[in-house]
Formats: C-alpha cells, sequence, structure tokens
C-alpha cells in the first residue's frame, strides 16, 4: 500500500449547495474513476483531510463512511483508510443550477435526489436570479458533468438568457419550471404553463370567488415572476368580468371587504394576514387569500390558506427520469388548486 497525500483532485467548491460530505464523496470517487487514486492507496487521515480543506472532522468522517458503505474504502487500526475498489464508475454527474434555495426547491431538489438513486453524483448551485453569475459558474464547466439541471428564472437579463444556455451541449440540458423562447436544438425541459395554469385554477375556484367584486394580484417590481402569470390573470378577470388590480406592494396597499388577493411570495403573505387582522376584517368570508405554492404549514394556518401550486415532487421525479433515461423530452407538470378556509 502506498500513501496518497495529493489533494489536486480532492476539491471542495465553498459555493456549492450540496453538503460537504457529500462533495467530498464525490470528489474522492471522481478521483478514483479517473485514475489519480487507486486500489490499495491509503488515503489522508480523518484531521488531515479536515486541516488540509478546513472542513470538519464530522464532515470527513461522513465521506469516508459513504465510501465504506459504498464499498470503495475500508480502513485498519493504526494503518488507516485505504482503497479496496477502484471499479468506480460515475457515468452520471448531473450539475443543478436553481435561482435561490426556497422550500419548494428543497422539496423539488430531494424528490430529485431520492429519485435518481445510489450511483449519481449531483452538485447544487445557487445564482441567486443573477445573470452574470450563472453565465460565468458555465463558462469553465460544461465538460466537468454529464447534465445539467437549470431553473432559468432572472431579475435582469432574460432577454438574453437563451444564448447562455445555449451554450450548453443540448443532449447534457434540462430545463425545469419554466421554457425559454430561442434555446435551440434537441434537449430535455419540465415545466409550467404559468398564463394557463392560473387560469385554469382561478377558473376552477370561480364558484368561492363570487362573493368577492375585485380580485388583486401581488406582484412585486423587479422580479423573476414570469409574466406570463399576469397574462393568465387578466384573461381571467376580464372572462368572467371580476375588477382586478395588480398590487405592487402589499404594505401600502388599501385593502377593503369584498376583494380576494392572490399572493405570490411569503413575506407578502404575512403582511397582508397582519393588516387584515389588523383592520378586524374576516378573512374568508369579507376578504379572501389565494397564496401560490403549497406547503404543510399553509394547511394549518387561520384553519387553512387557499392555494395554487405545481406539484414540486413530480417535477424532481420527472427530471431525475430524464437524466436517467436520457431522454429529450418536454414534459408540463400538473398545477393545482387546493380550496381552503381563507377563500
Amino acid at each position: 500500500m502506498k500513501l496518497t497525500y495529493s489533494y489536486d483532485h480532492i476539491r471542495i467548491n465553498e459555493y456549492s449547495a450540496t453538503p460537504k460530505y457529500i462533495q467530498l464523496t464525490n470528489s474522492i470517487l471522481s478521483a478514483i474513476e479517473s485514475g489519480y487514486i487507486k486500489k490499495d492507496d491509503i488515503l489522508p487521515s480523518i484531521c488531515d483531510i479536515s486541516n488540509v480543506l478546513e472542513i470538519s472532522r464530522d464532515t470527513v468522517e461522513k465521506a469516508y463512511k459513504n465510501l465504506k458503505r459504498k464499498g470503495v474504502l475500508e480502513s485498519i487500526p493504526g494503518r488507516g483508510f485505504y482503497i479496496i475498489d477502484n471499479q468506480v464508475q460515475q457515468q452520471l454527474k448531473v450539475c443543478v443550477l436553481f435561482n435561490k434555495l426556497s422550500h419548494y426547491k428543497k422539496i423539488l431538489y430531494d424528490s430529485f435526489l431520492a429519485e435518481l438513486g445510489d450511483g449519481v453524483a449531483a452538485d447544487l448551485f445557487i445564482y441567486n436570479n443573477d445573470l452574470t453569475i450563472f453565465k460565468n459558474f458555465l463558462a469553465d464547466k460544461k465538460d466537468r458533468y454529464s447534465h445539467f439541471v437549470i431553473i432559468p428564472h432572472f431579475i435582469e437579463g432574460t432577454e438574453h438568457a437563451y444564448e447562455v444556455i445555449n451554450t450548453i451541449p443540448k443532449h447534457k440540458l434540462i430545463i425545469l419550471d419554466k421554457r425559454i423562447p430561442g434555446i435551440t436544438g434537441d434537449y430535455a425541459c419540465v415545466y409550467e404553463d404559468f398564463e394557463n395554469d392560473i387560469y385554469r385554477a382561478l377558473e376552477e375556484a370561480c364558484d368561492c370567488l363570487s362573493k368577492y367584486h375585485t380580485l388583486k394580484l401581488v406582484f412585486p417590481p423587479n422580479s423573476y415572476y414570469p409574466k406570463e402569470i399576469l397574462d393568465g390573470f387578466y384573461r381571467f378577470c376580464q372572462h368572467y368580468a371580476f375588477t382586478y388590480k395588480l398590487v405592487h406592494c402589499i404594505a401600502s396597499e388599501p385593502i377593503s371587504p369584498g376583494e380576494a388577493y392572490i399572493n405570490l411570495q411569503e413575506d407578502d403573505l404575512v403582511i397582508l394576514i397582519e393588516r387584515i387582522q389588523l383592520l378586524g376584517l374576516e378573512i374568508g368570508r369579507q376578504v379572501g387569500i389565494i397564496s401560490y405554492n403549497e406547503s404543510p404549514i399553509k394547511r394549518v394556518i387561520l384553519s387553512g390558506i387557499t392555494t395554487i401550486s405545481t406539484d414540486f415532487v413530480k417535477m424532481g421525479c420527472i427530471a431525475a427520469n430524464l437524466v436517467r433515461q436520457n431522454s429529450h423530452e418536454h414534459i408540463e407538470v400538473p398545477f393545482h388548486l387546493k380550496l381552503r378556509p381563507s377563500l
């Protein structure tokens, strides 16, 4: 056995949202697959790798335990950790690029990982809705991954997003959540139909909405939310003869009986509920609330908040299957209305 102290091919990315123990596991597996670490090589001690990579001992220990479970690593008391199997094939190495990390994105990501199963390396990165960060990140990584799973939501520069995304080889590309005009080639996509989704959901809620004369959509300015949501909202209100209004700031918006609010952001939902309660108005009778994106807490707040939401679990599962099957299908994800007492 020989001692392996080279850290050139064992890396941790501080900007990745993937847990460090998974990064370390995948990095060692990649080094084995590439031949940089060979069978019978002894890996650095937990203390050494912790000090060099500036990560906790617990992180290294979890990674080594992970490698043991995979049948790659073994340990001998007093001699250290050594490689017992170099027949490692991580053919699927997935780069997951999310615009932000929220409760809903976590549901999607967890579902995606669970459906992918073992034997697939997945790294999660967050670009904070910034096209420049997104572009810079992709610049040197197109050859490192077998697939790129991307949620393409940008606050600025959306009209140029397709140019950046088109630099990714299409056989590696899976777009999630939103279709982007201008992307060429044969790629995979799991998407929402934002305009028709909100239209159909409001149409399904029409009986409950009929007790309100005005519908207000709380849509923050300079946001990444697709403008197709506005198109579907306007179309519904005009077709069913509702008075309607687009609200940019719920903190200053006058609230009156007979209004129903469709809310996109969680922070705005809290402000809206607090203001309605301060005015002494009854939610679900005098003022209605519909919230975007289902979550467990919305089932219990105020005896239940009505939601309209895509199925994030299903989106993650479909995306994982597209990766595994190397499919280039375009699949629409179901969108659901959950009627509750807030409406």
